[in-house]
């Protein structure tokens, strides 16, 4: 059976590959973590261009998926248009931070916008928001610490230090007068509860999570190629050389997923 591909930097994929596996459990979804080269943030478009063409040449001959998601703000801003240029054969998804449905809900007519550095910085940001909303305001917050958080600590930390970790960018968020947040940035749907518990009714959290498993089942839909039957596995592929860390067998054993090296 030809998979559903996901991939992120590293285990961003996992809430939007867990999403799409709960509505459509027929499908075999592999969500690949680039372990090798994470964190996506500090790179050049450029550098990305060329690393994101090389992985996903590899994945595709690898596992010739039907659907390519790149479930990666980042990956998506900077690679998406090279990306399906390259390989046109094959329909390829990228991550659109949410913020039309932040700018629409926003009555402050302000919004936080949390993200990697190269995804704050681009002006594709600022495009949505001026298409939706030109009347609000954007406050783009680049939180590189919070990516390594996530990627190297979450499977190893308990909810209060998860919320301490989220607490201070609520609270700069909420200093510059939104009362909506756009988690632009994977990683960061895994401290999703925890954004929410410390934004509380001042704050609604926006994230791309349902969309983008819209969109998967749309094409699965209008192309004919979807895998109804029996439940399929959801796996995590891992790149880079040398000894797992441990918190990977962590992750695999919370989200109870197979764990696979690419």
């Amino acid at each position: 059976m030809r998979p559903i591909l996901f991939l992120d930097s590293g285990i961003g994929s996992l809430p939007y590959g867990i999403f799409f596996h709960s509505r459509n459990p027929g499908e075999r979804l592999i969500c690949a973590a680039d372990r090798a080269n994470f964190p996506y943030g500090p790179k050049s478009r450029e550098t990305l261009m060329e690393l994101l063409s090389s992985l996903t040449e590899k994945l595709i001959s690898l596992y010739d998926p039907k659907i390519l998601g790149i479930v990666c703000n980042t990956a998506t801003v900077s690679a998406l248009a090279v990306l399906r240029e390259r390989f046109p054969d094959i329909p390829i998804v990228g991550t659109v931070p949410a913020i039309k449905p932040a700018v629409l809900a926003s009555k402050k007519r302000c919004i936080g916008v949390l993200g990697t550095q190269r995804t704050i910085d681009d002006p594709y940001i600022t495009e949505l928001a001026l298409q939706y909303g030109p009347d609000c305001a954007i406050t783009g917050e680049a939180a590189p610490d919070l990516v390594e958080f996530v990627e190297h600590h979450w499977a190893d930390a308990d909810t209060e230090e998860r919320l301490e970790a989220v607490k201070p960018w609520v609270k700069r968020i909420l200093s510059k007068g939104a009362d909506a947040l756009v988690l632009a940035c994977t990683h960061f749907l895994l401290l999703k509860d925890e954004f929410q518990s410390a934004g509380g009714s001042e704050l609604r959290i926006f994230d791309s999570v349902e969309g983008i498993s819209r969109r998967v089942e749309s094409l699965l839909d209008s192309r004919g190629i979807r895998s109804p039957g029996e439940e399929q596995p959801l796996s995590l592929a891992i790149t880079g050389e040398g000894t797992l860390e441990g918190y990977w067998e962590k992750l695999a054993a919370h989200f109870k997923i197979a764990l696979e090296r690419i």
